[in-house]
């Protein structure tokens, strides 16, 4: 199917608000929605916060206020309009009760409640449907969501800032701060747009983070707080860390901690869930399943060398996002993951998908190979 240069632009417009909607909108997907007119943009709209109206009643609601009518009109989605009743009407139902004509949708639900019904049912009410403008665009946008709904698991990345010869603390632990400011607002961005905040015992015992967002952009947040994921084999996270007593909610998994420590941990505020391997270890692969029932698109890691190893080995990593600083701490600081190979045809490969300044430092962005089909 052919699209105008003017349909490429108003769907790159409706990725563009669906990226204002991505600290509000989880466990949503992130949708923005443009309506044209005439050769008019007469109503925009992203996604709110779960609950609250989604991208194309706020576009609606956009052109209702201006006084616009939407008799006629185009709406350009970056996602099949809902067809089910949720926590809100079917939107597709809301864009035939306001008279649209057409409707160019960049990518199909795979949400087994949505799938093609949002898409049908504006089609047997005599809209005009078009589906793929910009879907590549949109599968990056949605690609926590897309990952949660396809695979059973979120999309999850590892966070690492490290020095030109791959160390990321002093032997003593000391780490603050390898990078620049920049780099360190940039992770602040990352935070605010990650569904859950993950490290191990090990981390907060070392570092006692909070994990929150604090700022972004220079401006104190106000926003959502990611949950904060605990991985606590050993049993080892005390209940006096500050990450237990920040806003939002901690998530504390264990192995088989004994319940004395369980209670403990459940008192401080967390709430403790219990996911053993055969080695008495945190089950990984669980850990991301339970997360993803819990509605977590995207899990962001920042944990130290022997988690961030034990992830990289899983083969469960989506995404690194390595910021590297123009500086050198040799060999007795510590590294940033903690494994080994027997054989260099074994080596993880990752691609190098953008690599841009911040300040002094660099930000590469890899990727592992996807199985998300979209």
């Amino acid at each position: 199917m052919s699209f105008s240069v003017d349909d490429h632009q108003y769907m790159a417009l409706a990725l563009r608000l669906a990226e204002r909607g991505r600290c509000i909108s989880t466990p949503n997907p992130a949708v923005g929605a443009v309506l044209v007119r005439d050769g008019r943009i007469i109503g925009q709209g992203f996604t709110q916060q779960a609950g609250g109206p989604h991208a194309e009643v706020m576009a609606l609601r956009d052109a209702a206020a201006a006084g616009e009518s939407t008799v006629g009109a185009t709406a350009y989605v970056t996602l099949e309009p809902c067809a089910h009743f949720g926590r809100t009407p079917p939107c597709a139902q809301g864009l035939i009760d306001a008279g649209l004509s057409r409707v160019v949708v960049a990518l199909q639900d795979p949400n087994p409640l949505v799938a093609g019904k949002g898409m049908a049912m504006l089609r047997e009410a005599g809209v005009d449907v078009a589906l793929g403008l910009l879907a590549l665009e949109a599968s990056e946008s949605l690609k926590g969501f897309l990952s949660r709904i396809e695979r059973g698991r979120p999309w999850l990345r590892l966070k690492i800032a490290a020095s030109l010869d791959g160390k990321t603390a002093l032997a003593n632990g000391e780490s603050q701060w390898i990078t620049g400011p920049a780099a360190r607002m940039d992770v602040q961005r990352l935070r605010a747009r990650s569904c859950a905040m993950l490290t191990g015992s090990g981390t907060v015992l070392k570092d006692d983070p909070l994990l929150t967002v604090r700022e972004v952009d220079g401006q104190p947040w106000q926003g959502r707080q990611p949950l904060r994921v605990v991985l606590d084999s050993r049993a080892q996270l005390s209940p006096q860390a500050k990450l237990l007593h920040a806003p939002g909610h901690t998530l504390v998994i264990t192995a088989n901690a004994p319940a004395a420590h369980i209670a403990a941990l459940q008192a401080a505020g967390a709430e403790v869930l219990a996911l053993p391997d055969a080695n008495a270890r945190v089950d990984l692969s669980a850990t991301l399943v339970a997360l993803a029932a819990r509605g977590i698109n995207e899990v962001t890691v920042e944990a130290g060398a022997r988690l961030n190893g034990a992830w990289l080995q899983s083969g469960l990593v989506d995404e690194i996002i390595f910021y590297q600083a123009p500086v050198l701490l040799g060999s007795a600081a510590a590294g940033l993951a903690d494994f080994s190979l027997d054989r260099l045809a074994d080596k993880l490969a990752p691609s190098v998908t953008d690599i841009r300044h911040l300040g002094a430092d660099l930000r590469y962005t890899l990727r592992f190979k996807s199985s998300i089909k979209s």
